[in-house]
């Protein structure tokens, strides 16, 4: 059985404590008891979300009195179902012990006469903390009370008795239902508009009547937000030529496979470029931050399930897909493009982008496999998206070259911890982590997600002002999964962690990041639009030089880390090209290592038992997300620098992630129609409004 790691009153065999003296930290030894499930906690609310809560219980409460209740949908939140009552993670229906828990918020006596088919589960996520002392599933169910009417009419008088709760029952009576993407499109060229001289004429037309051609639109980038741009575009009629470096999946599967059996790096085909971008040969994970239930996520996640997804994605509390799940997606999307007619030149490189007077006109592109670009071709377009990923540092210069404006932003950069999954399934479930199987069994697997804010109480006497006001908190957390090399260059060392849907590996694994701003870039010297770039390349150099390189990542045991001293036998990793034992506190400056340092002590209170001799620290991980933003308008999406050029997604610095990428692309690609009269709507009518995207934490 694994076991927790206690703090020692007795003097270590271990060199240099001043560390974790200084900041408070305990010092470790073999553990002596076994690990005790997490102490967790409720959600715990920002203030400004307390305030929407009190301004939606308003609306609530005024608006009740005027709708209808017998019409339209009642949402009800927060039905609690024992694990041992439920079918299990898989299942996501209604089951027997759902079905009461309606009926009690109904107040309905006879469970078993409500007709099945009247109810939807719309959200199902597991609750194993132990402030609900059972572990439960917790769903979220949407009621037809029209169809629960027709179905069981003595259901009419309670439903008439339901009043609005915030946070637990919900009134929709004019809920839009979001389809897919596609269908969105093609039901908004079908809706009539409001012609010249007042006269009704079909959307998808109105186009033509002006123009002789269609526009050419150049989507630079195969990521998410580059897909759902172009599919945008292309289902409203324009002319796409989709320009990715990399190679399809198929291809980049090979050159993946390459990579991890033989070392071969190819520059533009990796883990980071291809067809699908970085998310491709990643977790997958759906989980977002811009809102769940907004019509702009939802049409995402229906257009995913479009071409191929599980519907479960819709319905699981922390959806993701996984690598083998998303590759078949990708080939049925890039069937859907082409056979609307667009234009996907894989393995092309964007060297340049052609600007006159102030307005982008095409670019200049060149054959990946051309490292010296000697056959270099020019292409004209009417638009350019750029839907980089944060990776394609030759683009920032380039961009530079143009005067056009970047603008450094910050990001975090840190360490990659793996622990055995089966000690962070006992972390997190305690005895129930036996229901895990492998991913098969009634409960999810164990993942967890901490973040800690340092602060001058938490450092006391041995305040810092370097160390603190900073943020430290794990990022891509692969529960199931393995690490993998994302480097894009063999003199650099750059990891992220991935996994299949599955999630069976016995590894988990985790980025532990700390955020870093201008003022980090600038104590090393790096001024600029591009000194986080260089600040990235700076530490991926340096754990390449650990590693001794061809791809071996330098590693440290967490209680090594801590403690700064090295020399303890290193446990497995899932890393396939392999690890040499390092000191890795000697990787980042004094106050980053502090802040880790700080932050993982703090982390093992929450989940005891995360600092342990199976703990192995791997490093660098330095591509949280973009280290620029590109400025562009709110509403057009055009750069503020150039006309004609449309900085969107991860790379331009306005998502963070595979869906909020998408999100991003799916709007400039409405917004680029628009502004060349191929769209005649407003946005937000179609798809709501769409929510900032912020400082991400995947």
């Amino acid at each position: 059985m694994a076991l927790n790691l206690i703090p020692s009153s007795s003097s270590l065999a271990f060199q240099n404590l001043h560390t974790a003296s200084r900041f408070n930290l305990p010092t470790y030894q073999l553990p002596r008891q076994r690990i005790s499930c997490a102490k967790r906690t409720g959600k715990q609310r920002y203030p400004s979300e307390k305030k929407k809560l009190r301004t939606k219980h308003k609306d609530l409460l005024s608006g009740s009195k005027d709708t209808n209740k017998l019409e339209g949908t009642w949402r009800l939140f927060k039905l609690l179902v024992p694990l041992d009552q439920d079918p299990g993670k898989d299942f996501l229906d209604i089951s027997d012990a759902l079905l009461q828990q309606i009926a009690k918020v109904l107040k309905f006596p006879v469970a078993s006469l409500l007709p099945r088919d009247a109810f939807s589960v719309v959200r199902k996520s597991f609750d194993a903390r132990k402030r609900v002392k059972e572990p439960k599933f917790v769903h979220t169910v949407d009621v037809d009370v029209e169809r629960l009417i027709s179905l069981e009419p003595r259901t009419r008088d309670f439903i008439s008795r339901l009043e609005p709760r915030v946070g637990l029952v919900e009134h929709m009576q004019d809920r839009k239902d979001f389809g897919d993407l596609i269908s969105i499109v093609r039901g908004y060229k079908e809706t009539p508009v409001n012609g010249e001289n007042g006269h009704s004429i079909l959307s998808g037309e109105s186009y033509q009547t002006k123009v002789s051609r269609k526009p050419k639109i150049a989507v630079v980038g195969g990521g998410p937000s580059g897909l759902f741009a172009t599919l945008v575009l292309a289902e409203l009629g324009a002319d796409v030529t989709l320009i990715e470096r990399g190679q399809p999946v198929e291809k980049r599967g090979r050159d993946i496979g390459a990579l991890v059996v033989r070392r071969i790096l190819e520059l533009e085909s990796n883990f980071c470029f291809g067809e699908g971008g970085a998310g491709t040969w990643s977790d997958g994970k759906l989980v977002t931050r811009i809102g769940r239930n907004t019509g702009s996520v939802l049409a995402i996640m229906r257009t995913l399930v479009h071409f191929g997804a599980p519907e479960q994605i819709l319905i699981d509390g922390k959806p993701h897909l996984g690598t083998d799940r998303l590759v078949p997606l990708l080939r049925n999307f890039r069937k859907h493009l082409q056979d609307l007619g667009v234009t996907i030149k894989f393995g092309t490189r964007v060297d340049d982008i052609i600007i006159k007077d102030g307005h982008a006109q095409g670019v200049t592109v060149s054959e990946s496999a051309d490292k010296l670009r000697l056959r270099s071709q020019k292409m004209e377009f009417d638009a350019v998206v750029l839907a980089v990923g944060h990776s394609a540092r030759d683009i920032y210069q380039m961009l530079l070259s143009h005067n056009v404006e970047l603008i450094p932003k910050d990001f975090a950069v840190g360490l990659r911890i793996e622990h055995p999954q089966e000690l962070i399934n006992s972390i997190q479930y305690d005895e129930l982590a036996s229901e895990v199987a492998r991913g098969r069994g009634k409960v999810p697997v164990a993942d967890y997600k901490v973040a800690n804010y340092i602060d001058k109480e938490d450092l006391r006497e041995s305040y810092d002002p370097m160390v603190a006001n900073r943020s430290c908190y794990s990022f891509c957390m692969c529960p199931g999964g393995q690490v993998v090399l994302t480097s894009t260059n063999p003199s650099e060392m750059c990891i992220n962690g991935m996994s299949f849907s599955r999630r069976a590996s016995k590894w988990a694994n985790a980025a532990l990041v700390v955020t870093v701003t201008m003022k980090d870039f600038e104590a090393l010297n790096y001024y600029g639009p591009l000194a986080g770039v260089e600040f990235q390349r700076e530490f991926e150099r340096k754990a390449a030089m650990m590693g001794g390189g061809n791809f071996v990542v330098p590693v440290q045991t967490a209680t090594d880390f801590l403690n700064k001293v090295s020399g303890s036998s290193l446990p497995p990793s899932s890393y396939r090209l392999g690890v040499k034992a390092a000191n890795l506190h000697q990787l980042f400056p004094d106050h980053i290592t502090e802040a880790l340092q700080h932050s993982l002590a703090k982390f093992d209170k929450e989940l005891p038992g995360f600092i342990c001799k199976e703990a192995l620290l791997h490093g660098v991980e330095t591509r949280t997300s973009s280290p620029i933003q590109i400025p562009r308008d709110i509403l057009s999406y055009e750069s503020t620098s150039v006309k004609g050029l449309y900085p969107v997604g991860e790379g331009a610095g306005y998502a963070g992630g595979i869906v909020s990428a998408a999100v991003d692309g799916m709007h400039a690609g409405f917004a680029v129609a628009k502004q060349l009269g191929l769209f005649h709507s407003d946005i937000e009518s179609v798809l709501g409004k769409a929510q900032s995207f912020g400082f991400v934490k995947y």
